[in-house]
């Protein structure tokens, strides 16, 4: 075994403990008064975790040097699509009980579930063009188009765990700290070879380089 291999197993049983600790404490009875709300928030803080987690590989590369970092990147994203779908499908069945109507009533009704909804549906794409095969299908640039809608799915991830909790904010400013911070290095990174010499404005504003950025 190669160490990406044993890298990447590593990443596997470490990603899949939360998992296992949610199914011990579910067999025995541990979630609390409300056992679907508690496995709900918890799946979805794993899918921001993860989410987050990914978008550090790029850069923590860059910063330290450590290339083989993106050899990781993949599979930590597929574990934020994994956990989104725990956290989507446990809605459906254990909340909504397969009510189409229930779910499009509760859409309407409650808007942090439209966000939740939204940034889900946008992960799809991304992890259905994971694949070494895909990027060849869509080309480079149109793939990495493509997964920059990672941004935009954080975003609304946290607009969702932010609505959620409402007064209670702590953990979602982290969460939306981080993603800012990540976001930002982003931008600048993206931005440096454009900047204007000293002493000269430049003409685009902070909104229009962010989407840019993002739609490039």
């Amino acid at each position: 075994m190669t160490d990406v291999q044993f890298n990447k197993a590593l990443v596997y049983v470490n990603a899949l403990v939360p998992l296992s600790l949610l199914g011990y404490d579910a067999l025995y009875g541990q979630l609390g008064a409300n056992p679907v709300e508690f496995f709900l928030r918890t799946t979805g803080v794993l899918t921001l975790t993860f989410l987050l987690i990914t978008l550090s590989v790029t850069p923590l590369r860059k910063i330290t040097g450590a290339n083989q970092l993106i050899k990781y990147r993949r599979v930590l994203g597929l574990f934020a699509f994994f956990y989104g779908c725990i956290h989507l499908t446990t809605y459906l069945v254990f909340d909504r009980g397969f009510s189409f109507s229930g779910t499009v009533s509760d859409v309407v009704q409650r808007p942090f579930i439209a966000f939740g909804m939204i940034a889900f549906l946008l992960m799809v794409p991304l992890a259905m063009t994971s694949t070494n095969a895909m990027v060849k299908r869509l080309g480079g640039k149109r793939w990495q188009r493509l997964h920059r809608l990672i941004y935009v799915t954080g975003v609304l991830g946290v607009i969702h765990f932010w609505m959620i909790v409402k007064s209670d904010v702590f953990y979602p400013l982290i969460f939306g700290t981080v993603l800012a911070v990540l976001l930002g290095y982003r931008i600048y990174i993206k931005a440096k070879p454009r900047l204007v010499p000293s002493g000269q404005r430049p003409d685009a504003s902070f909104a229009a380089l962010f989407l840019l950025v993002i739609l490039r």
